[in-house]
């Protein structure tokens, strides 16, 4: 697989889960790597060797998705260290699940510059780099469509507006060839929400296909919308949810 030779990618969140299937994938594809992580540099530093290791090419930047100077830092590091920036995948995120009405003002706050503002500048940011062929690919979340429980009101409004900044930006930037798309996973099994977790029943039971996803599917979609044959999609919201939106 070389869809991406030539190419640099920016991951952000990229040390776990997700972000890091999705390195490693695009990574395969023939990418060279550039992850942000904000505390865990030992899961950073393990997603780079394995790159690494295949013989591709990764760097991990420590940047708090919730920092706007370290997000910007961390796009011209990438660029610094590349000479180039083509794909954008805004990837950190974070969930604090519990009723609203007890939602402390500090941790609305939190989801809300992480979730929202963090894609906002690492967008920004990297817009002065990205050519025609570009790529930005938000990872957002089912629930960004359709609320499957409560406990969820300030994450699903983030990721709502994550679908919509996708479909504003892919209308605004267009003509300069940059497409612009939003992957909005559902139940995906991960440490943050393993298949056999406390709330993993009721999640199988709202799927089609009645299980858990894996974060390689996630990221065969992100590799997907990172290569050249998704030239003409763009303000897309696709989800990998196992149905739970049907």
């Amino acid at each position: 697989m070389s869809n991406l030779t030539n190419k640099v990618a920016l991951i952000t969140g990229g040390s776990r889960g997700i972000g890091a299937a999705i390195a490693k994938r695009l990574s395969a594809e023939g990418a060279s790597i550039a992850i942000t992580y904000a505390k865990d540099a030992t899961s950073a530093n393990e997603v780079v060797r394995a790159i690494e290791q295949k013989g591709g090419k990764a760097i991990a930047i420590k940047a708090d998705g919730s920092d706007a100077s370290a997000v910007k830092a961390a796009v011209e590091k990438t660029v610094e260290t590349y000479g180039q920036l083509d794909v954008l995948v805004n990837n950190a995120g974070t969930a604090i699940p519990k009723p609203f009405e007890e939602t402390p003002l500090e941790e609305i706050d939190h989801v809300l510059n992480l979730n929202v503002r963090g894609v906002l500048v690492a967008t920004q940011e990297a817009l002065k780099h990205l050519k025609s062929g570009g790529r930005i690919i938000m990872v957002g979340s089912c629930v960004g469509e359709r609320v499957i429980a409560p406990g969820l009101v300030s994450y699903s409004a983030t990721k709502g507006a994550v679908k919509m900044f996708t479909q504003g930006l892919a209308r605004e930037i267009g003509g300069r060839g940059i497409t612009v798309n939003n992957v909005q996973p559902g139940p995906i099994d991960t440490d943050l929400n393993p298949a056999a977790g406390d709330w993993a029943v009721s999640q199988k039971a709202a799927t089609a296909l009645g299980r858990y996803g894996t974060v390689a599917e996630v990221a065969g979609l992100v590799a997907f919308l990172a290569g050249p044959e998704s030239s003409y999609i763009t303000g897309a919201n696709l989800t990998v949810d196992g149905g739970t939106n049907a």
